[in-house]
Formats: C-alpha cells, structure tokens, sequence
C-alpha cells in the first residue's frame, strides 16, 4: 500500500508520513534519504540547525537525475532557525537553505520556534545555535518576513512548530497568510490531544515530531519518562495485527490525526514505518494508548525557558 496524503487548508497536498532527518549522522542521512526514495517516500522533513541540508540535497538531486523521481513528487520541509527571526533576515535564510539543498523551492517552510535569539560571538556562522541568547523579538514581525517566502516563490507553503495555542491565535489574530502546519512533539507518552483539537479546528494540519519519545536524546535524564518499544502493552496490541511496536505508535499518532516524520537511517525500518496504512488500532487499543499520556515531553527545550516565547509555560 502506498503513502496517502493529507490536503492542507492551501490545497497543497503533503504525505501522511514523512522521513525525519534530526540527528542523522553525517555521511548516513544521504544514503537514509536515497533509500527513503527508493522506497515510496516522498516527505522528507529538514532543518537549518541540524546542519545536514547540504546531504540530504545531494541525495535529492542525485535521485532526480536518475530518473526516480520528479522534484514535484518530492514535498520538503525545511525551518527558519531561531538565530534568523528578524523581518527582514527570514528570506536570506530561505534562500541560504536553499542554496544547501541545490533546490529553487521548498514545499513548506516552519519557523522552528517561536523564541528568537542572538548570536553572543563571531563563531559558527553558518550553524548559530552554539553560542546564541534569547531576547524579546516578536514572532508576528516574524511571519512577515515568512509571508514574503511564500510571495517569492522560495516555498509554497509556510507554517510554525512548537507554538503554543496562545501562540498561534495571536498570529491568526495578525498574519496575512494563516500558518498550514504546526509540528509538535507527539507520542503516547505526550500526545497533545488539546493542542491537536484547537489547531484542527482553526484547519491547521499537525506533523508529530519525535514520534517514538526520542530515545537518542542526549539530555534524557534517570527517571524521566521512557517509551520502550518493548512495553507488552504496545507488544501485545503489535500482536494483534501482525505489526512491531513502532509501526502501532506510529498508527497511533495517524489516528490522533498526525503526521508522524520518523527517523532512521536503517533501510528495515525505513521501509516498516511507511507501513501503516493497512491496519486499524480499535477503540480499546487507542484507549491503552492514550492511558500511558503522562506528559512526558522528551523535547522541552530547557535552554530556552527563560527566554521570551518560551512555549512550554502553558498547559498547551
């Protein structure tokens, strides 16, 4: 079964399931993406910070020159980082990550955070998240600078992650072109439930990022909530369908009406996470799901909350 899409409130059309690129090493997210292509995936999900544009660029083009693929079947995401919030900084940005893609567009372009930043020192010009303090830009003043994106022709579509609820009515209250996507974090541990419902009803779609709790995640301390693939619930609901655990966490998170964007450079589970169009958790599997909703959010940013924007100060 091949990768349905979802229609966004601009009529774009966006693959339900997408490749994640965040912390894949170098010299492996080229092969990752090249292999994704080989196997039906179209949604390659990007960003300025994580620094492998350049990579996964080169496996698109090269994939467009041997004839597998057309650049329209392609839809990428790519982020305006926090360091580029100013109005008038957010089309050089576009254009410096289209220069690292070899691409003329991208298909949607999100602001990465509602939190801008300043670079403290000369260093890492090219990544500046190192060395980077928050201060008090607003993120309306922001989105213009998205808008005239889209007015360019740079994407052909534009939209936020991580903003909050209050966030997103405030920019809904002041945009010119509302926001298509919100990207989140979503897994069982954390699933948003509220946030999903208030961005669906404002037709604003939802792309879950971090989709298994980011167990890789550098800053995971003892005692914080873990997903464990190996959950016998989650086994014994995989069982019922002939499926492994990843593929009914990430059927999970379609059925809450997400986009998940998994990562993985293994070709197994490259080609296991497209699968999960061809099965249906039942009402009594969604609700052991959702029972394990404890909150646990794997990605809280904590070098950001005393920053203004900061928006993990509210319930959602």
């Amino acid at each position: 079964m091949g990768i349905p899409t979802v229609t966004l409130s601009n009529g774009q059309k966006i693959p339900a399931v997408g490749l994640g690129t965040w912390q894949a090493a170098p010299g492996e997210v080229e092969d990752a993406v090249k292999n994704a292509i080989d196997m039906g995936y179209r949604h390659f999900d990007c960003a300025f910070l994580y620094g492998n544009e350049h990579e996964i660029g080169n496996a698109i083009r090269e994939k467009i020159k041997d004839g597998s693929v057309k650049r329209e079947d392609l839809y990428i995401v790519t982020k305006l980082w926090n360091t580029f919030h100013e109005t008038e900084q957010v089309v050089p940005a576009c254009k410096k990550s289209l220069e690292n893609f070899g691409l003329d567009y991208v298909d949607l372009y999100l602001v990465h955070w509602p939190v801008a930043q300043k670079m403290k020192g000369e260093s890492s010009k090219d990544l500046p998240f190192k060395d980077a303090e928050g201060y008090d830009y607003d993120y309306v003043d922001t989105w213009k600078g998205m808008e005239e994106c889209l007015s360019l022709g740079l994407t052909k579509s534009i939209g936020v992650s991580n903003f909050n609820s209050e966030q997103i009515e405030r920019l809904l209250e002041n945009c010119k072109v509302k926001p298509v996507m919100n990207q989140i974090e979503v897994h069982p541990n954390l699933n948003q439930k509220k946030l999903i419902k208030f961005c669906k009803e404002r037709d604003i779609a939802i792309t879950a990022y971090s989709p298994f709790g980011s167990p890789s995640r550098p800053w995971a301390k003892p005692g914080d909530p873990v997903l464990s693939l190996t959950d016998p619930h989650i086994v014994a609901i995989g069982n019922n369908h002939g499926k492994t655990s990843a593929q009914v966490i990430l059927r999970y998170i379609v059925q809450l009406g997400c986009i998940p964007i998994p990562k993985s450079t293994s070709l197994k589970r490259i080609t296991e996470n497209s699968e999960i169009f061809d099965f249906e958790l039942t009402e009594s599997e969604v609700e052991v799901l959702d029972g394990m909703n404890c909150e646990g959010r794997a990605v809280p940013a904590f070098e950001l909350r005393d920053m203004p924007n900061y928006p993990f100060n509210i319930a959602f």
